[in-house]
């Protein structure tokens, strides 16, 4: 495995370990298949990043944004554009929202999955 693989191998292993609160919230709710069966992973690494959570069948990306990403706009744009030229579309939903209305943001999880109106 190439250096660079592994680290981020390592990275994943870690973040699925070290979950937020909201994330952890919100894979309860999508795991084993749980939100009309859409097969979904966790800190999933995408190039040089690693994702919050992945749908590869869809090609949707779901990322959480809270108190970490004040002051790295810079850096999320450049982010966000590396993981839409490798396919994928990005679907950002603020921690908060998690903690409040859930079924919402698997609303628009199903939506962005071209799965509900």
């Amino acid at each position: 495995m190439a250096r660079q693989d592994q680290h981020q191998t390592e990275k994943s292993r870690r973040l699925r370990r070290d979950l937020t609160g909201p994330e952890r919230r919100l894979w309860s709710a999508l795991r084993s298949r749980r939100a009309a069966k859409l097969k979904v992973r966790r800190q999933y690494p995408i190039g040089p990043y690693v994702v919050d959570f992945a749908c590869l069948d869809h090609r949707v990306v779901i990322e959480l944004d809270g108190d970490s990403h004040v002051g790295r706009a810079d850096y999320d744009r450049q982010r966000q554009s590396h993981i839409e030229s490798a396919g994928y579309r990005v679907l950002r939903v603020g921690n908060d929202d998690v903690l409040r209305d859930l079924d919402a943001v698997l609303r628009a999880v199903l939506q962005a999955c071209g799965i509900a109106d």
